[in-house]
């Protein structure tokens, strides 16, 4: 679980920069749709330009010395009507062709991340929160979206600033300097507005990560929240994360009501004072043209409006800097699957499995396996039993390459199982989960799981050699029958059984079973005991034991405590020994005679 923030920091230029850099390189792919949206926008820009002088230059030469004719207002009023059309049209095009490379660019963002995210081990979640992954897929990427825009709005701005200087120092270079000093203040008013929103935007963006954790956290235990009426406590919980969210939110309104458009609005207005001041005085020795003098205004409009766009777009810009900050931190977690060295040809033939020497621990320090060692054939079943804590899911984690082992070796057929692909490893290996896990569908979907080379025959075949067709066959569409999310309406051993199918239909080398029965009733499980045999026939069978009676029929048994193997043998010889494996038998033998559920050891 990530630790909650709590120091909050403005993000250095040099590390906004390396951010940029990264996040742009995403944009490869669309490099040329880019290219030609900012052309338009550099057409625009001269457009801009253009349109203002063409009205001063009516003003100036024609009206004001009265030699306006009606051929030169159709003109110019044609000269004006034509530009405009002609800036709508590369408008659209600059907006067109920017976003959607911008959109494609996002995509590309939300699907490096979600492909990275099924690369990662399963040690970074076991360490983060679901709220804070699925923030970063959608919250973070869905930001990126506006911040592609105000890239847009920047070499706009851009554009615009540098056309109407320039057009400015054209026309009188004695009141463009007078406006130029106005940009320090610009400078340091952005400068100011940077150093605050980070920080803020940093806290906003972990409230709503928090936010999401607590709400996926309520979702997924809701019945245990109704069971145990923890519905208060979780509502004030949540109502003191979202008032921490609302007051970083606030802090953020506050910041730009102070620092953006007002400023940009002030500085605009003592523009429009200094120019006329400037050409009043003027006006006082001699005459002035009042065509430079509308020249002049609607420059200094097209200078201060894209500051004042671009200002107002900085807190997207932030909110994009910090969401681009957070995406690279998923995408730089290297917290991946164990490495396999993918020798050429090697294939799991047999199933046999070696356990030599092998010590694990999750975190590096702790050992929770110690020096563990079996050996399971071809056609055998292992079955690991233990209280809680002793190891016995390690040892799967272990052989489904879940995890790296710090210490000794695991072979499969005689090879180290850090030679096979993963793929040999996930086909080969059928595992079969305590708490069966459905996806939305239908139950031939999920049998499946959307691989195509299985027919409808085989997932039928499946189905009836676990026992999972008898209930199947009453259900009014059958096989067609829709799965909600998690399988709801489907009881723990009709999801149990349609895990066993899906398991079966890959036919499996290795069998690995983590307390398969452990949520079936006592009926369910005699019904499907029959297709465990079955499915154990042939197969290597690793089983972690719930119920020490459904294991007397293995090859061997191994009890584990604490990470290490302190008795192995078949059932008999365990009760012959008369050691901890006799004691936990006879306890749930104690159980089922007194009528008490039988003790757990998982």
């Amino acid at each position: 679980m990530e630790q909650k923030q709590t120091n909050y920091h403005s993000i250095p230029l040099k590390e906004q920069a390396t951010v940029l850099k990264r996040i742009i390189s995403f944009s490869g792919p669309y490099k040329w749709q880019f290219f030609w949206g900012i052309f338009f926008g550099i057409l625009l820009a001269v457009i801009n330009a253009v349109l203002p002088r063409i009205i001063q230059v009516f003003i100036d030469d024609y009206l004001t010395p009265r030699e306006a004719t009606t051929g030169i207002l159709i003109l110019f009023a044609s000269l004006y009507l034509a530009g405009t059309i002609v800036k709508g049209i590369v408008w659209y095009f600059n907006l067109y062709l920017f976003n959607m490379a911008s959109e494609k660019t996002v995509q590309n963002i939300r699907e490096h991340i979600f492909t990275k995210i099924h690369q990662l081990g399963m040690r970074f979640f076991d360490q983060t929160s679901a709220g804070w992954i699925v923030t970063r897929v959608t919250n973070d990427t869905e930001a990126m979206k506006d911040f592609w825009n105000v890239f847009l709005t920047i070499l706009q701005s851009a554009f615009g600033l540098i056309t109407s200087l320039g057009a400015m120092f054209l026309l009188d270079i004695e009141v463009t300097l007078w406006i130029l000093l106005f940009v320090p203040v610009l400078v340091i008013v952005t400068n100011i507005y940077q150093i605050y929103s980070s920080r803020t935007y940093q806290e906003m963006k972990e409230k709503n990560s928090q936010l999401n954790s607590k709400l996926a956290e309520s979702i997924n235990g809701m019945s245990v929240i109704q069971q145990f009426r923890q519905e208060r406590r979780l509502q004030k919980e949540f109502e003191k994360t979202n008032q921490e969210y609302f007051d970083a939110r606030f802090s953020m309104t506050k910041i730009n009501a102070l620092l953006l458009s007002p400023i940009i609005n002030m500085l605009y207005t003592l523009s429009i004072v200094v120019i006329l001041w400037i050409f009043g005085r003027e006006a006082l020795v001699g005459p002035v043209e009042v065509g430079v003098i509308y020249a002049f205004t609607s420059y200094a409009n097209n200078f201060f409006r894209p500051l004042t766009r671009l200002m107002d777009s900085l807190s997207l810009f932030q909110d994009g800097l910090i969401s681009s900050a957070r995406i690279l931190k998923v995408l730089d977690t290297e917290e991946y699957v164990p490495e396999q060295h993918n020798v050429e040809d090697a294939t799991i033939q047999n199933g046999k499995i070696e356990f030599k020497n092998v010590s694990f621990s999750y975190d590096g320090e702790n050992n929770v396996l110690d020096d563990i060692s079996f050996t399971a054939e071809p056609g055998e079943t292992v079955a690991l039993v233990g209280h809680t804590g002793s190891g016995k899911s390690s040892i799967i984690n272990v052989l489904m390459r879940f995890y790296e082992f710090q210490k000794g070796d695991v072979l499969i057929d005689g090879k180290s199982i850090r030679d096979y692909p993963i793929e040999e490893l996930r086909t080969k290996m059928g595992l079969v989960l305590q708490d069966s896990f459905l996806f939305y569908g239908t139950i031939k979907d999920n049998i499946r799981l959307k691989d195509e080379s299985i027919s409808d025959k085989e997932i039928v075949d499946a189905a009836r050699f676990v026992q999972a067709d008898q209930f199947i066959e009453q259900l009014p569409d059958k096989y067609d029958a829709r799965v909600v999310e998690r399988g709801a309406g489907y009881s723990s051993g009709q999801k149990q059984l349609i895990s066993f199918a899906r398991t079966i239909v890959k036919d499996p080398k290795i069998l690995i079973l983590d307390e398969a029965t452990a949520n079936i009733d006592t009926e369910t499980e005699a019904l499907i005991q029959a297709g465990l045999a079955k499915m154990r026939r042939g197969r290597t069978t690793i089983a972690i034991a719930h119920r020490l009676s459904t294991i007397r029929d293995a090859d061997l048994i191994l009890v584990l405590d604490k990470g290490k193997i302190i008795e192995r043998g078949t059932h008999d010889e365990l009760i012959g020994k008369g050691g901890v494996y006799k004691d936990m038998y006879e306890l749930q033998n104690l159980g089922i005679q007194t009528g008490d559920p039988e003790p757990s050891y998982s």
